[in-house]
């Protein structure tokens, strides 16, 4: 299949989409390109709503295509296959994440990290290397090459699975890079939202002890009882914080609005490392000894390359890994939103596309 400059026959798709920066979803009628010979057409079952969809729709980061059609935590099965794919077959149950394409020739490719690639395209809000917009899995169906999607196993519920291609993935990935899976780690996480709750669970599975620092004491029975946490910190409570100085190796920040992190780097040991998931819409506020004294480093992590992934999904199945979700439908998707933006949602939003967006058609 050429990738540059075809010309795509296309198919009728249908889905929910913004017209602007109000971020008001309304049915929407457009169009897909027919499937190629790598490519597999995916009927959508379920679309996690990830917190990256309402930025998009308001357009905070100053990007946004219209319409747009958001979702890129999607879990479907294979309707349509090209003649060349070999890696799923038709009534396979497939996920596909954040990204459907890359240059797959760079070094990042090369090393099966697409999602560091400078070329890759979004799955929704991106432009296809045909030159048309990608429209996420607010929608009926979506086509993507067979080397962009990955395999959902028979035991992972689909609808919570949703979540674990991108919030899943952006917490596995870290842990396993920057050393902080296994026993005698000690990880904080610092949020109980969407990716903390799920990146508690992986810490856990993968034998580290672990922490989760909240600005809200009313989520540490949450963080305790349900998720398995060994420690809970209120990081508004300056005498929690002070015990806890220097007794971290290292901490997955996952919040998204400006806050300190002056003291989270002081709960790290000597050599400890604070990762970064969060994009707050201001700069941080850091001096320069809080690091040298200590060799602490700050880094960041965006969701994981495709063969990470599968291994991610592959890894939740065996250790029952999964979202705590609450599942709606198409239609209620704008109060979805309305509420994801003032934090109440316990913890992921899932669309069931399937059973409820046919009936939204006008």
């Amino acid at each position: 299949m050429e990738r540059l400059g075809e010309k795509y026959q296309s198919v009728e798709g249908f889905g929910w989409a913004a017209r602007d920066s109000s971020g008001h979803l309304s049915p929407f009628v457009f169009s897909r390109r027919e499937t190629g010979e790598e490519e597999v057409r995916v009927k959508v079952l379920y679309c996690g709503v990830c917190h990256s969809d309402l930025h998009c729709l308001k357009n905070e980061w100053h990007s946004s295509i219209y319409p747009l059609v958001p979702g890129h935590e999607i879990v479907g099965e294979v309707s349509e296959i090209g003649r060349k794919v070999s890696k799923f077959n038709i009534g396979d149950k497939i996920g596909v994440g954040c990204i459907v394409d890359s240059c797959r020739t760079c070094e990042s490719c090369r090393e099966d990290q697409e999602n560091y690639c400078t070329k890759a395209v979004a799955t929704y809000n991106g432009v296809h290397y045909d030159g048309t917009v990608n429209y996420g899995g607010y929608s009926d169906h979506i086509v993507v090459d067979e080397r962009y999607a990955v395999k959902i196993p028979h035991t992972l519920p689909l609808a919570s699975a949703a979540p674990l291609l991108c919030a899943g993935i952006s917490m596995y990935s870290p842990m396993k890079y920057f050393g902080l899976a296994g026993p005698g780690k000690h990880i904080g996480i610092v949020g109980l939202g969407g990716l903390g709750h799920i990146g508690v669970r992986f810490a856990k599975a993968f034998g580290s002890k672990v922490t989760v620092v909240s600005s809200t004491a009313g989520k540490s029975k949450d963080a305790l009882e349900n998720f398995g946490a060994d420690g809970f910190l209120v990081s508004t409570d300056e005498d929690q914080m002070q015990a806890a100085m220097g007794t971290m190796d290292g901490i997955i920040d996952t919040v998204s609005v400006s806050h300190s992190i002056l003291p989270l780097v002081g709960l790290l040991k000597p050599n400890g490392k604070l990762i970064l998931l969060g994009a707050t819409d201001k700069p941080f506020d850091l001096h320069a000894f809080s690091l040298i004294l200590g060799r602490k480093s700050i880094a960041g992590s965006a969701i994981g390359g495709i063969k990470e992934t599968q291994e991610m999904i592959n890894f939740a199945a065996e250790h029952g890994i999964k979202a705590e979700i609450e599942t709606i439908s198409m239609e209620y998707v704008n109060t979805a939103m309305d509420r994801l933006a003032k934090g109440d949602v316990r913890y992921r939003f899932v669309i069931d596309i399937a059973n409820t967006l046919p009936a939204t058609r006008p």
